[in-house]
C-alpha cells in the first residue's frame, strides 16, 4: 500500500491556473478566486502568508505553502525582505472528484513546508514554463502542478509537527498497520472483522479496540467509508455503471452498494454520475474517510 498515492488518488490537474509573479518593494496580494486548493513556492526573496485561520506563516526562498481552503488568503512582503525583489508561484486547483476532496478534507487550512531538494527542480521548471509560451503549455503546467503537489506533500507527512490523517499514522502500528494495509490493496476482498483480525495476528476483541482508538472509527465502518471513496471516484470514469462499480469496491449486487453509498454520502450513485455531468457536486462531496 502507498499510502501518498491512495490520498493522491483521482487528483489530477486539468486547466489548472499557474502564476508567476515577481514583486519589488511593500507589497500585497489578495487571492480569492475560491480555488479549493492552492499551492504557493517562493522562487526566490520571501513573503508572509495569511490564510483565513491560523497565524501568519514566513515563506522564504524554496518553501511551499499550501491553502486547503476555498477562503481568501494574502502574500505580503516581509520584514527587511519587503524592499527587495520576490518572485512567487502560485499553481491553483479545482478539485472535482470526491476522492480529490477527501484529500482537502483532511489536511490543515495551511500548510507550509520548508526547502527541500526534492521540490526544488520542479520550482525552477514550473518558473520558467509559466514564463514561456510553447505548444502543450497548459498540459505540462498541469503535470506539473501534479508532481509540485505530491513533492509537497510527502515532505509535509515527514516533518515532526505535521498533523497527518488518523489512519496513515496508523499504519505504522504493528497490529492496525497490516490491517489497513490489506483494506486498501484489495478493498474488494470480503473482509469481515475475524479476516482482519487473523491479518493482524490477534483477538478479534484487541483488534477491533486497537483499530477504534487509534484510526478513530471501527474496523467495518472505516472499510465502508474508503470503498465509497474509491466507488466515487470509479462513478467519474466513462462508461461506468453502477453494477460493475459495485462489484469493483466489493458489493455482490447493486442494491447493497447503492444503499451504503447514498449512506455515506447522502445520495444515490447515479445521482452522484448525474451530477459529474452537469457540473454540480454531489450534496456530500466533503464526507470522507478520515
Amino acid at each position: 500500500m502507498d499510502a501518498l498515492g491512495d490520498l493522491l488518488r483521482g487528483v489530477r490537474a486539468d486547466g489548472a491556473l499557474f502564476n508567476r509573479t515577481v514583486l519589488n518593494g511593500p507589497w500585497e496580494s489578495k487571492h480569492s478566486e475560491g480555488a479549493a486548493l492552492t499551492l504557493v513556492a517562493v522562487v526566490r526573496g520571501a513573503a508572509r502568508i495569511a490564510a483565513a485561520s491560523g497565524e501568519p506563516r514566513t515563506l522564504r526562498e524554496g518553501d511551499a505553502a499550501m491553502v486547503c481552503t476555498a477562503a481568501p488568503f494574502t502574500l505580503s512582503g516581509t520584514g527587511a525582505a519587503s524592499g527587495g525583489e520576490c518572485e512567487l508561484v502560485t499553481g491553483a486547483y479545482q478539485l472535482e472528484s470526491s476522492v480529490g476532496c477527501r484529500l482537502v478534507s483532511m489536511l490543515p487550512p495551511l500548510l507550509v513546508v520548508p526547502a527541500g531538494d526534492d521540490c526544488l527542480p520542479i520550482l525552477e521548471l514550473i518558473a520558467a514554463e509559466v514564463a514561456a509560451d510553447r505548444p502543450g503549455r497548459q498540459y505540462v503546467m498541469d503535470r506539473m502542478l501534479d508532481w509540485m503537489l505530491a513533492c509537497t506533500l510527502r515532505e509535509w507527512f515527514d516533518l515532526p509537527d505535521a498533523c497527518p490523517p488518523a489512519w496513515y499514522r496508523a499504519l505504522g502500528d504493528d497490529v492496525v498497520g497490516p490491517a489497513l494495509h490489506a483494506m486498501h490493496d484489495e478493498p474488494a476482498r470480503p473482509w469481515t472483522v475475524a479476516s482482519l483480525a487473523a491479518r493482524a495476528q490477534v483477538s478479534r476483541a484487541s483488534f477491533a479496540r486497537n483499530f477504534t482508538e487509534l484510526v478513530g472509527r471501527p474496523p467495518m465502518a472505516y472499510l465502508t467509508e474508503w470503498r465509497m471513496a474509491l466507488a466515487a471516484e470509479l462513478l467519474a470514469e466513462p462508461g461506468a455503471t453502477v453494477a460493475a462499480v459495485a462489484g469493483q469496491v466489493g458489493y455482490a449486487d447493486g442494491f447493497g452498494f447503492s444503499d451504503a453509498f447514498k449512506r455515506i454520502r447522502g445520495i444515490t450513485p447515479s445521482s452522484y454520475r448525474t451530477s459529474l455531468t452537469t457540473g454540480r457536486p454531489d450534496s456530500a462531496s466533503l464526507r470522507a474517510t478520515g
